[in-house]
């Protein structure tokens, strides 16, 4: 499943990969893991549903993961949403402090809005 929710996710096909990730469990009885929701954290990400990407990490029945905030903060750059990319990247930076990722990211998210 990790694979056909990562194509979803670089092919745009969000609704394809929302249902995939549903039909995991619902028809196939497998719980997500933190690589699934990585991947649809990205999905989301990509296809500009930034609200939706952190309400699923607020909503993952395990404590997320450096991955799922950084895919966050990135779609946060590329859509320029200052506040919630400064949530990620505080996140980021209580579970990795030596990932300099963040910091290069955050410092786009503000250069990129003056």
């Amino acid at each position: 499943f990790i694979s056909i929710l990562s194509a979803c996710s670089h092919a745009g096909l969000l609704e394809d990969g929302w249902q995939c990730f549903v039909s995991m469990y619902r028809d196939h009885g497998i719980a997500p893991t933190l690589e699934h929701y990585g991947c649809m954290i990205a999905l989301l990400g990509r296809a500009g549903q930034l609200d939706k990407a952190e309400d699923l990490i607020g909503g993952m029945p395990f404590r997320p993961h450096t991955v799922a905030w950084t895919n966050l903060l990135g779609a946060c750059r590329i859509y320029g949403d200052v506040e919630r990319g400064i949530r990620a990247a505080e996140h980021v930076f209580e579970l990795d402090p030596y990932n300099a990722a963040p910091y290069v990211l955050l410092a786009n998210i503000y250069a990129t809005a003056g």
